[in-house]
């Protein structure tokens, strides 16, 4: 099976290059906007006739919440218009598709875990950005699977992990909110699962939604305490709500994922977020030298 990965030196992207050797019968291509541009669908055809993938998994994405606000334009074409090009060809090939999307298509207002089918309700700018992806994906693809995360960090890149490390030895204290509640996901995690999913996800013949994170629930407080924690970090963490630390762009307060019917479909067991958040520290603080 010969697999495209887009935006492959991101977090999750990143994570899949380390996994790879796990994966004997799996033969990768890694490209980011460098080699493949997926904003430019002629780019895409050209490549896709000289490669045939088999499947291309996105894990390209505009990730910068609060700066989508005053920069739709780029989240969108990266967010919505990229994936409906990588999905309309991929489609004309033949190929499967995985797609990344988020937490943040839901508005927050639920109490309990939301399913795939909860309504979406996105309310910012990057939410609606990840939403339109969807809905084009939805529209081209033959096959595929959109695959909703929350959270994520990895010891990869720049995520909330790290820099609450970075923070919590140069500050005194730290403020962080406790009124958003969610769930940490290891890339790592995320990544491993998508792999093994492959070869039954393939054999079907529409596009499905899953949810996949980490298991447990918590707070950005509580995720700061268990990263000070693992880290030995002495720095005191303030919890704050919402209205005390207000940025440009809404988030949702809750957006619990419910992983039933992942689970089911592929039987994947899925870690528990503080376990998964206590390697990835480690494996930061090797890569440093701490």
């Amino acid at each position: 099976m010969k697999i495209l990965i887009t935006g492959s030196n991101g977090q999750l992207g990143s994570e899949i290059r380390e996994l790879a050797a796990g994966y004997p019968l799996y033969e990768f291509i890694y490209t980011d906007v460098a080699e493949l541009d997926i904003s430019d669908i002629g780019n895409i055809k050209s490549f896709f006739d000289l490669q045939n993938p088999d499947v291309v998994i996105n894990c390209a994405a505009y990730t910068a919440v609060d700066k989508a606000e005053t920069d739709s334009e780029t989240a969108f074409l990266i967010n919505a218009a990229a994936p409906g090009n990588l999905a309309r060809v991929a489609a004309g090939s033949g190929a499967f598709m995985v797609h990344i999307s988020s937490d943040y298509v839901f508005d927050g207002h639920h109490f309990t875990p939301y399913t795939e089918t909860d309504p979406l309700n996105p309310v910012s700018v990057y939410a609606r950005s990840k939403k339109a992806g969807e809905d084009a994906v939805l529209q081209e693809a033959g096959r595929a699977v959109i695959m909703r995360t929350s959270w994520l960090y990895s010891s990869f890149g720049h995520n909330f992990v790290k820099t609450i490390m970075k923070y919590g030895v140069e500050r005194d204290s730290l403020n962080i909110v406790f009124d958003q509640t969610g769930t940490p996901t290891y890339a790592r995690d995320l990544a491993k699962t998508i792999l093994d999913i492959l070869p039954l996800a393939i054999t079907n013949e529409k596009t499905e939604v899953y949810h996949y994170s980490d298991e447990g629930v918590a707070s950005w407080y509580d995720f700061a305490k268990a990263i000070q924690e693992f880290a030995g970090i002495d720095c005191k963490i303030n919890p704050i709500t919402t209205q005390e630390y207000p940025l440009p762009a809404d988030r949702p307060f809750y957006s619990v994922l419910d992983k039933s019917k992942i689970r089911n479909k592929f039987a994947v067991e899925i870690p528990y977020w503080r376990d998964s958040l206590k390697i990835c520290i480690m494996k930061i603080q090797g890569k440093s030298g701490l």
